[in-house]
């Protein structure tokens, strides 16, 4: 799977105070949409307001909330190596002038990013609700493992984005407004592309679209999990003894296990090892949590996560 929108992704994280584009990047996701990531790409399942999850009477969705704009315009690996004003004569409007500027992409996924008046609405009422959520989720209505709930979902104005596919990627851009900043060529309604290499993806967006986020992911309590991993290596420590009794053979069955890579797999194969009625609605709330995507869940949209 091609990776070279991840480092966007990171940065975008990180840069936004823990937003996410949405994956393809068109998609729009609004609060209470659920969701599950499967080879990478976001499948949407549903929404808990649409499909009576949570009633009418306990929805509370904020208002409009303005984000600062200084944190939707970034860039990595990007330069400038001209910037400039330049003549032209045409036909019709004779000699005219107009500013030109070439960027230049360092490596493979470098990006430029830029965003104007971003806002977001948000569920407000996310601590009265989540643990109905849960045990509506994973018990009485479905059986959910693993879930994504949109809890914010961000727009602007409009949004500018270009990708490099390689490295020394470049982008020539070209503006006849008058008296405005070199620097603010790039995401401007009058810009128009001279020549471009090497760029992998290139949109300006002029739509409110919701394709920006915030999620909280389902997993298994923190308590639950330790008590399964010390467990389960007790149990283990005893297979080489058990073998060598049970089978008429001599097998060699030195036992080497790897805590943190259980401690990174164990919320699949935990759950899948419970006992019959072990989880029921009145003991989900013990098992599961909520917890905020992350990093981690960057890695899971371009297909590396626990690789």
């Amino acid at each position: 799977m091609d990776h070279t929108n991840k480092n966007f992704y990171r940065h975008f994280y990180l840069k936004t105070g823990g937003f996410l584009p949405a994956k393809p990047l068109n998609k729009s996701l609004f609060p209470g949409d659920y969701f599950q990531i499967k080879n990478g790409e976001i499948i949407l399942l549903g929404n808990i307001y649409r499909n009576g999850i949570i009633s009418r009477h306990d929805a509370d969705i904020s208002g409009v909330i303005a984000l600062n704009d200084a944190n939707w315009n970034f860039s990595d690996g990007i330069s400038k190596p001209y910037s400039g004003r330049s003549h032209a004569h045409g036909s019709i409007e004779g000699n005219f002038e107009f500013s030109k500027q070439i960027l230049a992409f360092a490596n493979k996924g470098s990006f430029i990013f830029k965003a104007e008046e971003p806002e977001s609405v948000k569920i407000n009422n996310w601590n009265e609700i989540q643990q109905q959520l849960i045990i509506k989720l994973t018990q009485t209505l479905y059986s959910f493992r693993e879930l994504y709930v949109i809890t914010e979902s961000a727009t602007a104005k409009n949004t500018t984005l270009a990708i490099s596919g390689e490295a020394n990627a470049e982008l020539e851009l070209a503006c006849e407004a008058e008296n405005f900043g070199l620097s603010d060529i790039f995401g401007h309604q009058n810009t128009k592309t001279i020549q471009s290499k090497d760029i992998e993806y290139y949109h300006r967006e002029t739509k409110r679209k919701p394709a920006y986020f915030k999620a909280k992911k389902l997993v298994v309590q923190d308590e639950k999990l330790a008590y399964f991993i010390t467990d389960f290596i007790a149990k283990e420590n005893n297979t080489s003894e058990w073998a060598d009794s049970f089978f008429d053979s001599n097998f060699h069955n030195d036992a080497d296990y790897n805590t943190q890579m259980i401690m990174q797999n164990t919320q699949g194969f935990y759950l899948d090892m419970l006992q019959c009625n072990e989880l029921n609605p009145n003991t989900t709330l013990l098992y599961f949590k909520w917890a905020d995507a992350n990093l981690d869940d960057v890695e899971k949209l371009f297909g590396a996560y626990g690789n």
